[in-house]
């Protein structure tokens, strides 16, 4: 039987940053079938990733999909805290590592159809844990039990373990915070993802800040606008 965990705190959001959430869903599931465990990965840390790749995973999942959300920042995740999630919880490293079955630390929450696996015990072995063949066994036994896998990976243009993840993913959603970094910065990010032979899905232009009263209006922190939040690599 699942672990199951109460999420109790989500910071609240408006009508359009659910709509721009929702937009993002909704290209994710047109990017075709075979698309089914997808990568949200960023330049450097504090872009809104762990947020955004929760907020799709929750989304998709009340739809009626069956979603599982991986937290794979076990250098430092954040995901559990910012959930309000107290407990101890072991994870993603203490499977790779061996100490637990697979099945002891999926955990099931109280969005119908959303399961997580969140990071474990924090370890600077990281990038050796990735490379483990029971993080592709994970994948491929998720692959049968989910309509859809999110992994929130660390910042790639950080350290490595997002770019040794994103080999075993079908797609990858690029966060970048408006104004938080540079044009170079995140070509280099989209160069080394297009490298690991991962497809990038697109990106999230995050943490926009508008003039008050504009149509595009959204607060520090938002996901952007529906014309600018989500760009299909195909249109760029």
């Amino acid at each position: 039987m699942k672990k199951h965990v109460e999420i109790n705190k989500m910071r609240e959001v408006g009508f359009q940053y659910e709509e721009a959430i929702k937009t993002l869903r909704t290209n994710i599931q047109f990017s075709g079938s075979s698309v089914k465990v997808v990568m949200f990965t960023s330049c450097i840390p504090n872009e809104g990733k762990s947020e955004t790749t929760f907020r799709t995973a929750e989304s998709t999942a009340m739809i009626g999909k069956k979603v599982l959300l991986i937290d794979a920042d076990i250098r430092k995740s954040v995901l559990a805290a910012r959930l309000g999630i107290n407990q101890e919880l072991r994870g993603l490293s203490d499977y790779l590592s061996g100490q637990v079955k697979l099945e002891d630390v999926i955990c099931s929450t109280q969005v119908p159809g959303l399961d997580m696996l969140f990071a474990g015990t924090f370890t600077p072995a990281a990038a050796e844990l990735v490379e483990e063949p029971a993080f592709e066994k994970m994948l491929e036994w998720a692959r049968t039990e989910y309509d859809y896998i999110f992994i929130d990976t660390p910042p790639v243009g950080t350290v490595i373990d997002g770019a040794i993840i994103a080999t075993k993913c079908d797609g990858a959603i690029l966060l970048i915070a408006s104004g938080g970094v540079s044009y170079k910065e995140a070509q280099r990010v989209k160069q080394q993802l297009e490298k690991s032979g991962c497809r990038i899905l697109g990106a999230v232009l995050n943490m926009i800040q508008s003039t008050k009263g504009s149509y595009y209006y959204r607060s520090k922190g938002s996901a952007s606008s529906k014309k600018q939040e989500y760009r299909n690599e195909e249109q760029s």
